[in-house]
């Protein structure tokens, strides 16, 4: 039995404190929350949780084995290095610090004391992508061209953090995980509308080895609410949208014929084939993350989304932001 130590329990840490308390091998066992409303609603709904205002408290107690973090992200680092140097294991919500040095040493300090650390790329865990991965990794789509995403909102406004350090660390991680590769170049631009230094809406441009590219746009002030990922091949294309309630995935039969060398006359053709949704098992992907989590601290196995992902996103969001003037 895992004891587990969750930091924060607000608009999303409330759903990492449900998850633990409700997979099996896991025992909610302390929640730590600045909040004292927070607090008392915990207390109510898992009457056998420690609560707590103190971070410090929770690093003291030798029975608790990892922390899950879900604190602002300007503290992701800080309260991931203390859990570490106290010698536990650590879920970090993304983005996994604000600083790739930060980053840098959260590995570190990880692989010296043998703990896992997990960032919380949540994505990575979704059948969905899953399946869109193993559908590349055989080849079903050709070569990948490109992919363009959409993460739009009218809110959650953060006054803390960017639409791009808040909404893109989804969009970069499954980029790259489903490209394989860092950006060897990245774009950006945005504008904040709403207040003086918060970017509200932001556009990226990423170039990847091979001629690939990625586009992404995100923003908490757009009157659609839009989570959709098209991944464009030569064989095949492919549309990934969460806001669909059953067909998450869909799968074009669709693509253009250029002529062969050896021919003469013969024009570029579009070949226009079947539309369809693979049938996918859709359970929750936080709590396949969560359970990803734990068998990676009883197993001592590297996660998918260990330090090393994390740093792949922070080190594009620094280069988002460099080239926004930032």
């Amino acid at each position: 039995m895992i004891n587990i130590g969750c930091v924060g329990s607000g608009a999303w840490g409330k759903n990492l404190v449900r998850t633990f308390a409700t997979l099996p091998g896991c025992n909610l066992y302390y929640c730590c929350d600045v909040d004292p409303k927070a607090r008392q609603r915990v207390a109510k709904a898992y009457p056998g949780c420690k609560t707590t205002a103190s971070f410090a408290d929770v690093l003291r107690d030798d029975a608790v084995d990892a922390v899950a973090i879900a604190s602002p992200a300007k503290l992701h680092h800080e309260h991931a290095k203390a859990a570490l140097l106290s010698g536990k294991h650590v879920f970090v919500e993304k983005p996994m610090s604000l600083a790739s040095s930060d980053a840098e040493e959260l590995i570190e300090l990880s692989e010296g004391r043998g703990r896992t650390l997990m960032v919380g790329h949540l994505l990575l865990y979704h059948p969905a992508i899953a399946r869109l991965k193993e559908l590349i990794r055989a080849g079903e789509l050709g070569e990948v061209y490109y992919l363009y995403s959409q993460r739009t909102n009218l809110g959650r406004v953060r006054s803390d953090e960017s639409a791009l350090w808040s909404f893109a660390p989804h969009d970069l991680s499954v980029a790259m995980y489903l490209l394989d590769e860092e950006p060897l170049s990245i774009s950006a631009d945005g504008q904040a509308y709403l207040q003086p230094g918060i970017e509200d809406v932001v556009f990226l441009t990423l170039h990847f080895p091979g001629g690939k590219m990625a586009h992404v746009q995100v923003s908490w002030l757009d009157p659609h609410k839009v989570r959709r990922l098209t991944v464009v091949g030569s064989e095949k294309m492919v549309v990934f949208d969460d806001v669909e309630p059953m067909e998450k995935l869909k799968i074009y039969d669709k693509g253009v014929r250029l002529p062969s060398y050896d021919s003469y006359g013969d024009s570029i053709t579009v070949r226009f084939g079947d539309i369809y949704s693979p049938r996918i098992d859709i359970r929750e992907p936080l709590g396949i993350e969560c359970e990803h989590f734990l068998d990676c601290v009883e197993k001592g196995e590297r996660p998918l989304t260990d330090g090393r992902d994390g740093l792949r996103v922070v080190r594009a969001l620094e280069r988002a932001e460099q080239a926004m003037g930032r």
